[in-house]
This record gives structure tokens, C-alpha cells and sequence, in this order.
């Protein structure tokens, strides 16, 4: 079934649906409480309902004379302080009577009841007066006759349709060997700076990281970093660390300090180096005094709107690449592409290619502009001449006096205008995040649903709904959707994320100040200035390196109490929680230097009744201790809580009263949480992760997760202390017994993670189950975990695409070969292989594997035969490196054609350097070996498991 039409928050009509729905709710729920009040409730309800119909009639229209639009703006924000009011009345009333309270309790309810009711019958009579005025100039105005000038296409919603990169690449292939021979030019013996400069939505980024990744393998070390119009060098730099696989200096006070660390690194490397977005020349020459000049072939790609900058950073005058717009075949291939499928440049209708050749005339050759239109006439629901020659009209009403960039600029707001109304307001929340931001997809899903811009209908719940919506986003090239893996064993997993289009970001903040819709502050000036309008959205940008840490006191204060969601980067102060009482949303993003300890305090959030989401998650130190209340049970309406990054955080013990919470994380560096007695009353719970479950684990606290029947992620831990390098309990016959019995229980689970790493835990308790007892299971990660072979079980996973787990023998391994949705294998051998060896055929199945995970004794024992793992593209084999001089590549690597990454990993580190040295010669060799395959793989190794784990 089809998402609810309803939208709870939209970008023209504000809250006016849920208030109306709230008003209803509050007439028939609370009419005992409501002497005095009543009737102006009942006039409210009817004078909004009345405005809510006209402004239906304006929703969908692009352009509404200045009368009308400023009606629409005027109840909008009128709108919000109405919500304020009953959502602020609400909470005083308090909930119905309990059948367990005693007198003094009840007591005190109707107590407060009665004082609520005074205050409230004034601020209705004032928003009465308010709606009364609103109405009054709309007959005034006149603007029931007003008629539109134009309306919206309505787009067919193909939720499952994503964006196939790989068209962006069309007319790349020349620019891409012009550059390839720029760097790698012999006469260019020392260290050199190529820049490529060209308009936005040229597609400079895609032609540098082309190229990053093909000539990446010649050079010892490479990076790739954004810098972006307000850059962080400190921020930046810290990206550069990761990349190259550093961990973060203890004594790094200064920005001296990490460029002098980095500086010593790369002396002795031939590295590449990608300095993304950069704006101005004294941002590099800052960046540059990274990049030490050695005597090695270094190179580094910087990519530039401004030609003045691309001249500085180059190392001469041959070092600059400018972009050309596409021809008019490539552009004609990339639209025709986008609309038709791959390899159909020549797939337009006859009746089409008129007005094709003038729509791409007006998209002038740039790739961006290209993709923009062309996925808005992907999306219409048929294909008729008119709705692309209404598309071109749109695209000439254009000055033909305007530059490239206000055509560029004009058929993006081109395409939010043919947006569905359920979608804009989804899209502009994305102004939030700071520019080249990875958006975690999960923690965008969860702060839609938190702010109101997604209903749930029958079939699916609001968390799934704003998933389709934002695969429509991610259908009509709005957004572009990425996949990061993630190798911590704390939490192992695959991140999928979503990224801007710097330009696509402009567009979205012009939209958000022209609808008072979100504000951004990057300084103290620029928040000053957003006092002057009631703000209710709003993201501060904290800069890092700056030394004046009050911007942000002095941007969230009293004044903006009306602040309904709050996003903090790059923060290192708790707001003033107690003055932003209406607040649904708060999201912190802690950055500390390294060697700091610091407290984030949030004891005041417990005051917040209408908070939905809370996240704050910390970087850059280990020392950040989080303290939250002692009791949050006055916080009925939360929904997701998650502490990420932090050394520690209780739990208050009273979160089991919570009735709507549904999305339960806490990722300490710490000891990990245990389960809070009673947690099995949260039957509201669908994400669990980051506490304990261990082996001296009561059976209740056991047989408690079986109730949460509604779970779909639950990842625990079963180590005593929450560490993996320490004593470590068995699991006993009756603990497993028991566990099995509660996932026997959790049908809706998607995915199962049990941390035992490093022990081996026997795991053949579970081999007797008949059938799975999660049929919708896509993950099963119970890598510290080995049975005796493969349980028969697992064959019936049809919905799994990642297995982790460990087995004695592998005789039977076709049954995970069998699964007709695996992606992702990591296979622990713990026992001796066949005499054969592990011999992987066309047999043997794993028709979908992208990624296999390997480890074993020896991989000599490994060897693949013509037809195997068919679309293999991530190998990674990690065997005991003290077997490295008995050690030989692989047989029939040669088979997987389309192999693009192998990686090594000598793990049961024994710690000789001969041991090291025996492992670093077998790399050699295999390295060797490698460059012979057809398809070029890349290839890396790794002497010992933690270095593996930190650069990845």
C-alpha cells in the first residue's frame, strides 16, 4: 500500500494539519479539564479548518501574488505558536488519572489542572484575536480569486529507483587521460600540484576521484579531503589522519603540531593527495605546508571554482586542467541515459528530439544540470510531449542576459518546484547539515519521523515511509546515496550515507530562508541577525579552530525559545536546555581535541517533555563523559536516544517507563551498559544496541528480550566487563538454552549481532533448531561464535544479504552458497581444512557475493575454479601470519572477473620481526601476482589485525 497522502509538517502550511488533529483530540479527551476554554477551542478548530482548505487550493501552486503570500506566511508561522500553546497546555494537564494513584497524587493532578487552565484561556483569546485578523485580510485581500500562475506536475513515486552514478561519467574518458598525463608526466620528478578548475556542476569532483582511484595504487599513501566555502583546517586535517591511517598525536595542541605530525609522515612517502572544493588562496597555503617536498614523485589534485586559486596552487603553468562543458553528444548520451537506461543514447522517441535539443541547449553542456532535468522527466508518471515542452518553457522563462551559473541555479530550483509536496520539506531539512557532510542514512530517518514530516499509513510505519521518500530524493538526483563500510568490531557494519551536491545545498537554504523553514549560523554576527525572526528550526555550524567559544550562547538563548529543533557541529558546550522547551529535536555533535577530558552535562534534558530525538555523539577525545538525568520518565514522547563516542554514560534506570521509545543506542569506549532491570516493558523498542548480555546474565534478563516482539536490530555484548581483551566466561548449556528460546521469539528481527571476539564461543546449542526463526533476517553477525558445521538453519535465511560466523569444518558450506541473497560472507575456520582445501566452484553458489571475508590457517587452502563467486568484488583473506614462508597465493584468482580490492591480514600477531619480515616478503610476492589478473584489483596488506581494524 501506497504512503499516507497526509503530511503531518509541510514546508507552505507549517503545523496547521497536526493542530487540527491535536485540537480534535483534546476536545474529545480532555473535555472534563477544559471549563472555560472550551468554546474558544471549538471556534479555533473551526476557523483553522476553513483556512486549512483555502490553503490546500495554494499548496501546489510555483508562484503566488506578494497579497497571498504573505497571508501564507503570516498563518504558517502563526501556525507554530498555536501548536506551542496546546503542546504547552497538554503537558501541564498531565495525563489521565492512574488506576494506581493514591489521594495526594490524584490530588495534585487536578491541582495543576486548575492552575493551567487561567493562563491558557488568555494566550487562546489572543491567538482567537490572531486567527480573527488572519481571516479578516484574507476577504480583505480578496484571496479567495486569486488563480494561479503555474502548477507543479504531479511525478510518479518510484521509491525503489536509485540513481545509477555510473551515468555521471559519460564524456569523462578524455579529461580523465589529459589529467592522468599531467600527473604522471616523468619530467615531473619531484613533488607536483595539478589543479582542475571549472564551474559548479561540471563534474570536477567526479573527474578527481576517477582518477584518485586509478592511478591511487602507484603511490605508498593517498588521501582524499574537502575543504568546502567555510573550511575547518582543523577538521581537515583530522580527515587526512584517518585516511592515511594515523591515529590522532596525544601532544597536538596547535595546528602546528598536526601539520608538523603529518609533515613526518609523509617525508618518507610517495603519496597522492585530493584537496577537494578549495575556495581561496590562504586556506592552501595553510594546506600546503602538509605536503613536505621529499624528492619522491608526489603528487596532489586540487579542485577549484575560482581560477585565481587553481594558478596559485598549481605548480606551473601546464598544472591547471580546466573543465569543458559536455558536447552535444555526450550531453545527449547522459540525458538520454538517465531517462531511458544505460547504453540508450539513441532510445528517444522521434516525436521527443525537438524539444530535447532545446532543453539540453539550455542546460548548456554541465552534467549536473543535465541529471537534474532529466530525472524530472524521469519521474513523470507518462510521457507525453506536453509535459516536456512544459519543462522547456519552464527552463526558457529565464533573462536571456542571465551567466551559466544563474541557468545552473535556475533549473535547480526547477526541480524543487516539481518536487511532491510530501517531499520538500524532507529535502530542505538536508540544509541542516554542513557542506561535503556524510548524512547517515538512519539518523536522517529517524529526525524526519522526530520532526513531524512523515505519517505512517496502515501498511507501513512513518520510519519506512520516509525511507521511500528518501529513495525518491535519491531517484531524482536530488541527493546522491553512498555506502561506507565500517570495520570497528565494536560495531561492525555497513553505513549507508547521503551527500549534497554543493550546489544543490545553495539552492536548499535560499528555499529555507525564503519560507522561514531552517536557519543555519555560522558566527555570532549571523546569529544576531536571525533574532530578528522567530526561528524554528535551527543548525549551528561551530568552527573548531575558533577561540571565542560564546556564539553559541549567545545564538540559542531565551530569545529563541521557540526553537522546536536544534543541531549543534562541531560543538563543545551544552546549550541552555532549560529555555527550549518546546524542543523536539536535539542533536549535539561534541568535537574536543584529543588530549581534553570534558563533561557534557544534560541533566536539564529531562525538562524537555516534548522531546522526540536525542543524539550526541563525540569526536576527537576518549575522555568524554556524558551525564544524563537520573530519571527521564517525564520524557513519555522519546523516541530515539543515542550516545555515541563517548568513555562513559549511565543509563537512568527508569528509561523502561518510557512508552514510545523505539530507538535505543549507546556506544561507549567503556564498559558497555547492561539492560536496566524491566526493560521488557518497552514493547515499543525496534533498535537495541551496545549493552551487555553476559554469561552470568540472569535467565529474566534473558528471557526479557524475548517479549520485545516488536525488536528488528539487537546487538549485544556477552563479555562480563564490556572489554574483549579480558577474563571471559563460558556461556553455559542453560545460558544458551535460554537465549535460544528468546530469539526464538523475535520474529520481525533484521539483523542479530552477539559479541564474543576474541573468544571462540560453541554456538551448537543453536544448530537444532528445525527453521529460522527470524524469516526476515537480512543481517546474522555471531562472529565470535563457532559451531561444529554449518546449521541446516541458516539455509533458510532467504532475506539474508550479510553472514558473520564461525565454523569447525566446512564440508557444508553450499547451504551459504544457496542463500539467494547473500552479499556480504565473513567465515571463521577455526578447525583443519579438507585435505582438498576450501575449493569454491560455480557449484557451490554465492551468485549475488560482493564481499568475501576469509580467515583461516593458511589461504594456500584456498582456491576458487572457473564460474565461482561470479560478481566477487572485495577479497579479503586473513590467515596466521607465522605460516607466511609456507604460504602461496590463492588458486584461480584469475576466475573472479570482476575482482577490484584484495586485501591481506597477518593476524595472531606472534610479535618476531622475522615473523614480520617472512609476512612482509609473501606480500611482496603476492602483490606480484596479483598485477597478472585480468581485472587489476587493488591490492593491500596488513602485518598484524589492529592496524588493519584502525585505517579501515
Amino acid at each position: 500500500m501506497a504512503a499516507t497522502t497526509s503530511i503531518a509538517v509541510s514546508v507552505s502550511m507549517g503545523v496547521l494539519k497536526p493542530i487540527l488533529g491535536k485540537l480534535t483530540a483534546l476536545l474529545v479527551d480532555k473535555c472534563k479539564k477544559l471549563k472555560g476554554v472550551r468554546k474558544q477551542l471549538e471556534f479555533l478548530q473551526e476557523e483553522l479548518s476553513t483556512m486549512y482548505a483555502f490553503l490546500e487550493k495554494l499548496e501546489p501552486m510555483d508562484e503566488l501574488d506578494p497579497l497571498a503570500n504573505n497571508w501564507r506566511s503570516h498563518v504558517r508561522e502563526m501556525t507554530y505558536d498555536i501548536e506551542d500553546v496546546i503542546d504547552d497546555f497538554t503537558c501541564k494537564l498531565g495525563s489521565e488519572d492512574g488506576p494506581k494513584e493514591g489521594f495526594l497524587k490524584k490530588t495534585s493532578r487536578r491541582l495543576k489542572a486548575l492552575r493551567a487552565r487561567h493562563p491558557i484561556a488568555s494566550q487562546i483569546s489572543e491567538l482567537r484575536a490572531r486567527v480573527l485578523e488572519a481571516n479578516e485580510r484574507r476577504k480583505r485581500y480578496e484571496l479567495n480569486d486569486f488563480v494561479p500562475t503555474s502548477t507543479s506536475t504531479t511525478v510518479d513515486p518510484r521509491l525503489s529507483a536509485l540513481y545509477n552514478e555510473a551515468s555521471s561519467l559519460v564524456g569523462i574518458e578524455n579529461p580523465k587521460e589529459e589529467l592522468i598525463s599531467m600527473l604522471m608526466d616523468e619530467r615531473r620528478e619531484k613533488l607536483s600540484v595539478v589543479s582542475i578548475v571549472g564551474l559548479g556542476g561540471l563534474g570536477k569532483t567526479t573527474l578527481a576521484r576517477k582518477v584518485y582511484h586509478e592511478v591511487g595504487e602507484q603511490f605508498n599513501c593517498k588521501a582524499f579531503v574537502s575543504v568546502s566555502q567555510t573550511p575547518d583546517i582543523s577538521r581537515l586535517l583530522h580527515a587526512l589522519l584517518s585516511q592515511l591511517g594515523l591515529p590522532p598525536p596525544s601532544c597536538a595542541r596547535e595546528l602546528t603540531d598536526l601539520i608538523d605530525y603529518l609533515r613526518e609522515y609523509l617525508l618518507t612517502k610517495r603519496y597522492l593527495i585530493v584537496v577537494d572544493d578549495l575556495w581561496d588562496v590562504p586556506t592552501w597555503n595553510i594546506i600546503k605546508c602538509v605536503f613536505p617536498e621529499n624528492g619522491k614523485p608526489c603528487r596532489v589534485i586540487v579542485t577549484t571554482r575560482q581560477r585565481d586559486v587553481a594558478v596559485s596552487c598549481s605548480s606551473d603553468d601546464q598544472g591547471v586542467h580546466s573543465m569543458r562543458p559536455l558536447n552535444d553528444q555526450d550531453s545527449r548520451k547522459l540525458f538520454n541515459n538517465r531517462i531511458f537506461g544505460p547504453d540508450s543514447e539513441d532510445a528517444c522517441p522521434p516525436q521527443f528530439i525537438d524539444v530535447s535539443c532545446e532543453i539540453l541547449k539550455k542546460c548548456r553542456g554541465l552534467p549536473l544540470a543535465i541529471i537534474t532535468v532529466a530525472s524530472i522527466l524521469a519521474c513523470q508518471r507518462t510521457r507525453l510531449k506536453e509535459e516536456w515542452e512544459h519543462i522547456k518553457d519552464c527552463l526558457a522563462a529565464q533573462e536571456p542576459t542571465n551567466t551559466t551559473l544563474n541557468d545552473m541555479m535556475h533549473i535547480l530550483d526547477l526541480s524543487y518546484k516539481f518536487l511532491p509536496r510530501r517531499l520538500q520539506a524532507c529535502f530542505l531539512y538536508l540544509g541542516a547539515y554542513p557542506e561535503d557532510f556524510e548524512i547517515e542514512k538512519d539518523d536522517l530517518v529517524r529526525k524526519l519521523v522526530a520532526e513531524g514530516f512523515v505519517s505512517g499509513s496502515i501498511s507501513r510505519d512513518a520510519w519506512h515511509v520516509a525511507e521511500d521518500y528518501l529513495n525518491e530524493l535519491v531517484n531524482r538526483s536530488m541527493i546522491i546515496q553512498h555506502v561506507r563500510m565500517s570495520y570497528d568490531y565494536y560495531d561492525p557494519d555497513e553505513l549507508p550515507y547521503y551527500k549534497l551536491h554543493d550546489m544543490m545545498l545553495e539552492m536548499i537554504l535560499k528555499k529555507c530562508r525564503e519560507n522561514n523553514f531552517a536557519r543555519l549560523a555560522h558566527d555570532q554576527q549571523e546569529a544576531i541577525a536571525d533574532l530578528q525572526v522567530k526561528v524554528r528550526r535551527l543548525a549551528v555550524h561551530h568552527i573548531s579552530d575558533a577561540k571565542d567559544d560564546t556564539a553559541v550562547d549567545v545564538i540559542i538563548g531565551r530569545h529563541l525559545s521557540q526553537v522546536r529543533s536544534l543541531s549543534l557541529f562541531g560543538a563543545n558546550c551544552v546549550p541552555p536546555l532549560s529555555e527550549l522547551r518546546f524542543l523536539r529535536v536535539l542533536f549535539l555533535l561534541f568535537e574536543v581535541l584529543w588530549y581534553e577530558k570534558s563533561v557534557v552535562d544534560l541533566t536539564c534534558v529531562s525538562q524537555l517533555s516534548l522531546l522526540r530525538y536525542l543524539k550526541v555523539t563525540c569526536r576527537g577525545s576518549p575522555y568524554i563523559e556524558v551525564v544524563l538525568p537520573s530519571r527521564i520518565r517525564s520524557m513519555q514522547r522519546l523516541e530515539t536516544l543515542e550516545i555515541y563516542g563517548v568513555a562513559t554514560c549511565s543509563i537512568p534506570p527508569d528509561i523502561a517507563e518510557l512508552p514510545c521509545l523505539s530507538h535505543l543506542k549507546i556506544r561507549s569506549r567503556g564498559a558497555n551498559q547492561m539492560l536496566p532491570d524491566g526493560f521488557c516493558k518497552v514493547k515499543s523498542l525496534r533498535i537495541l544496541r551496545g549493552f551487555r548480555l553476559p554469561a552470568d546474565s540472569s535467565h529474566h534478563i534473558i528471557e526479557g528480550l524475548g517479549e520485545l516482539t516488536n525488536l528488528a536490530e539487537l546487538s549485544v555484548d556477552c563479555h562480563p566487563d564490556g572489554q574483549f581483551f579480558g577474563p571471559c566466561v563460558p556461556m553455559t548449556a542453560t545460558w544458551m538454552a535460554a537465549w535460544s528460546s528468546s530469539l526464538n521469539k523475535l520474529s520481525n528481527l533484521r539483523m542479530l549481532r552477539v559479541d564474543s571476539f576474541p573468544y571462540s564461543c560453541c554456538a551448537d546449542a543453536l544448530s537444532s533448531w528445525v527453521s529460522p526463526p527470524f524469516p526476515f533476517l537480512e543481517q546474522l553477525d555471531v562472529q565470535g561464535w563457532t559451531f561444529s558445521t554449518v546449521p541446516r538453519w541458516i539455509g533458510g535465511l532467504h532475506s539474508l544479504q550479510s553472514l558473520r560466523f564461525g565454523v569447525k569444518e566446512v564440508s557444508n558450506l553450499r547451504i551459504c552458497g544457496m542463500l539467494p541473497n547473500l552479499i556480504k560472507l565473513y567465515l571463521r575456520i577455526e578447525g583443519d581444512v579438507p585435505a582438498e582445501g576450501i575449493v569454491i566452484s560455480g557449484s557451490t553458489g554465492f551468485k549475488l557475493l560482493e564481499e568475501f571475508h576469509l580467515e583461516t590457517r593458511s589461504i594456500s587452502e584456498v582456491a576458487f575454479e572457473a564460474g565461482a563467486m561470479p560478481n566477487l568484488r572485495y577479497l579479503w583473506l586473513t590467515f596466521d601470519q607465522k605460516e607466511s614462508d609456507k604460504a602461496t597465493v590463492p588458486v584461480g584468482l584469475e576466475h573472479l572477473g570482476r575482482l577490484s580490492v584484495i586485501h591481506i591480514i597477518g593476524a595472531r600477531v606472534a610479535g618476531s620481526t622475522d615473523t614480520r619480515d617472512r609476512f612482509d616478503a609473501f606480500s611482496d610476492m603476492f602483490r606480484e601476482a596479483v598485477k597478472g589478473l585480468p581485472s587489476q584489483p587493488e591490492f593491500q596488506s596488513f602485518n598484524n589485525f589492529e592496524k588493519f581494524r584502525y585505517q579501515e
